[in-house]
């Protein structure tokens, strides 16, 4: 009789125990997954001002008179498709991470390229609304990139602490899934080549 007590008590200590595991996991993996989509959210929320700066920018820059229909035209509907491509939180798929990317990667170049063209408008440099919009788009920039390693970080500890053994075999019964990353553009490692000639 003591045996078997004893046998049951110390079943009753072990599921305890892997009880209070599974439960500590489980909360755990549900906070980080919870930072990483915040995370994310931040993000979004960092190309939703640029976008909003954009579209001040466009209009400071229509009047200039003479300024190039094409570029702007460009801008405008890189713009478009940027604020159109948007992601759910809950499902951060490396492919739609990918559309993401290249939709404010096309909005990025298109913006780059308005720059470059505002070099030959004098008027257009000495605004001051043009000037505080400038300023403000290149703050904007570095909150983006501040924002997106943020989201990395956040997403490499969820992807830690869900791939770690033994936790991986419970990440699966509880459905965790390993978090899609934002990756640099192919070829973002090298030097844009820079062309003035219009």
């Amino acid at each position: 009789m003591k045996k078997g007590l004893l046998a049951i008590i110390l079943i009753a200590v072990v599921a305890f125990i892997s009880y209070q595991w599974a439960v500590g996991f489980n909360n755990t993996a549900v906070e980080l997954e919870a930072n990483a989509k915040t995370a994310w959210s931040n993000v979004e929320s960092s190309y939703q001002r640029r976008n909003d700066l954009i579209g001040n920018l466009v209009k400071t820059v229509q009047g200039a008179a003479d300024f190039e229909k094409g570029t702007l035209t460009e801008v405008i509907e890189a713009r478009s498709k940027a604020t159109s491509s948007t992601i759910d939180a809950n499902n951060l798929s490396p492919e739609k991470m990918a559309a993401f990317q290249q939709a404010q990667s096309g909005l990025t170049g298109a913006l780059s390229k308005l720059m470059v063209v505002v070099e030959r408008y004098p008027e257009l440099k000495a605004n001051q609304n043009f000037l505080e919009l400038q300023a403000q788009i290149e703050g904007t920039e570095n909150r983006i990139n501040v924002a997106r390693d943020r989201y990395n970080e956040k997403v490499n500890s969820y992807d830690i602490h869900t791939k770690k053994f033994p936790g991986k075999i419970l990440a699966g019964w509880f459905g965790f899934e390993e978090m899609a990353r934002y990756k640099a553009n192919p070829g973002a490692a090298n030097a844009p080549e820079v062309d003035f000639d219009f």
